[in-house]
């Protein structure tokens, strides 16, 4: 047995036409959706992600502003900006992109966001509204992550789903959200007891505990659904947290790393901006 393929960048594509055509409605409507993203230093690896989004809004027919502040840059400085965008009726979605330098505080530029503008879902009332269950900007990962198990037409409800990873920014979120859909959730970390032998027990495994194969074949169940989360940057190239060639012969759908959850995650990013210009239409 080999398993069927969730593709990612397939799957974004046709998300991003309809994203398209709902951009083109609002627009009839004097609604430009605008995302506005900010990029604090140089971090390689957080410019080409926001090369990515700039790109995205592009394709889609949204506006995107971005906003660059030097590495040095003061705390104080990122906060006004941030305040500026809040106020600025013409932006519908605000993105800080992390990691941000470790003298500014990323609680404080959350805190400093407005919730409605919130397209990445990391504020403390949308992840509160997440966990009670009430409508909120899902986070962009997680809401990929659960988009690509429903394009699968296996059911989530009443099944077992294993996380390995309790991050605030995938690992949390994406149990909310299963939870929320009637599967029975459990999280695991790097001091769960048995691992393996818990992981086994699943019928989808979410891995983002950002170790490179860390997944054997071992450990998964025949037939199970596997998402792998991990991008890690090694010699011969990105890898997930998946060992994909071995566990691809025991899993019923896995998805690949390039090409997996990454194309899904600017593509939910997309999707929050086009709800919050519904929103905040005018605000």
């Amino acid at each position: 047995m080999s398993a069927n393929i969730l593709d990612g960048k397939k799957i974004s594509a046709e998300i991003r036409t309809s994203i398209k055509e709902e951009a083109e409605k609002l627009k009839a409507r004097g609604i430009n959706p605008t995302l506005a993203v900010v990029l604090v230093g140089e971090d390689p690896a957080s410019k080409v992600y926001v090369g990515q989004k700039e790109k995205g809004c592009e394709e889609t027919g949204i506006i995107s502003r971005k906003y660059t502040l030097p590495a040095e840059a003061a705390q104080e400085e990122l906060l006004t900006l941030v305040e500026k965008l809040n106020e600025d009726k013409e932006v519908h979605g605000i993105l800080v992109q992390f990691p941000l330098p470790e003298h500014i505080s990323e609680t404080a530029v959350l805190t400093a966001m407005k919730p409605e503008k919130d397209v990445d879902g990391f504020h403390a009332l949308n992840v509160g509204r997440l966990f009670s269950g009430l409508p909120c900007f899902e986070p962009c990962t997680p809401k990929g992550v659960i988009t690509m198990i429903e394009r699968t037409g296996i059911d989530i409800e009443g099944k077992k789903a294993v996380i390995i990873g309790r991050s605030n920014i995938v690992g949390k979120p994406v149990a909310a959200m299963l939870l929320a859909r009637n599967a029975t959730v459990t999280i695991t970390h790097s001091k769960t007891r048995n691992l393996p032998e818990v992981v086994r027990q699943a019928d989808i495994v979410v891995a983002a505990i950002g170790k490179p194969r860390f997944v054997t074949a071992d450990m998964i169940k025949e037939g199970a659904v596997v998402i792998d989360v991990g991008i890690n940057r090694l010699p011969e190239g990105l890898v997930g947290d998946v060992d994909y060639e071995a566990v691809m012969q025991k899993a019923s759908w896995i998805t690949p790393v390039p090409g997996g959850v990454g194309p899904m995650t600017i593509a939910m990013l997309l999707q929050n901006t086009l709800k919050a210009a519904i929103i905040n239409k005018g605000a």
